[in-house]
Parts: structure tokens; sequence; C-alpha cells
């Protein structure tokens, strides 16, 4: 039995539920990036007008937790579907960017430890 949260296998359920409606040729990449920015916009929607300590506690409403669930699920499939038909692999995107980012933003060494 496979892993029901294994990357792979929900990029290949995410592509097998497109074709299954004939939706590859809207999945373009251009549509993918305009899509997941809006995904992304209606997660961020949630948080409007919210003060730093309500969007903290977001995930006490269970109405609300529901609609950010159901936003981040939306906004991972479109990333993953986009990563799809570009033939991104997002895992070593993502271990890519944090190499060079703690390249590019080292820790600073506690005072005293200096040679």
């Amino acid at each position: 039995m496979t892993d029901p949260y294994d990357l792979a296998g929900l990029r290949h359920r995410l592509a097998e539920f497109a074709a299954a409606r004939n939706w590859q040729p809207y999945h373009t990449p251009k549509n993918l990036a305009a899509a997941l920015s809006v995904e992304a916009s209606e997660l961020l929607e949630i948080f409007q007008w919210s003060t730093p300590e309500e969007s903290a506690r977001v995930m006490d409403d269970p109405d609300t937790a529901h609609r950010v669930n159901d936003e981040v699920a939306d906004v991972l499939a479109y990333l993953l579907q986009f990563c799809e038909v570009l033939g991104v692999d997002p895992l070593a995107a993502l271990a890519a960017k944090i190499d060079r980012n703690e390249r590019r933003f080292p820790t600073e060494e506690p005072p005293g430890d200096s040679p």
C-alpha cells in the first residue's frame, strides 16, 4: 500500500484527475502560475484585516481552519501541477534554495567565540 501523502503519488493523482477531464490544454505554465497566484491570494484574504495575534489563532475557529486548509490544498495542488508541466522537482528546488540561502545569510558567531 502506498503512502497517501507521498508527493509523487499526489502529483500522479493530480495529473490523472486533469487528464480524465481533458484539462491538459488549459494547464499551461502561464495558466497554472496565474491560478497559483489566485489561490495564494484567497489564502491571504482569510487574514485580511487581522491583527498579528488574530492571525496566530486562525486555526482555533473550525470554519476558518477549514478555509485555511482548503486554500493551502489549492495552492499546493496548483504548485505541484505547475512543477509537473515544467518538469521541476519541487523538493530538489527547495533544498537547493535553502542551500543558497544558508550561504547568503550565514549565522553570526556568538560574541567571544571568534578566533
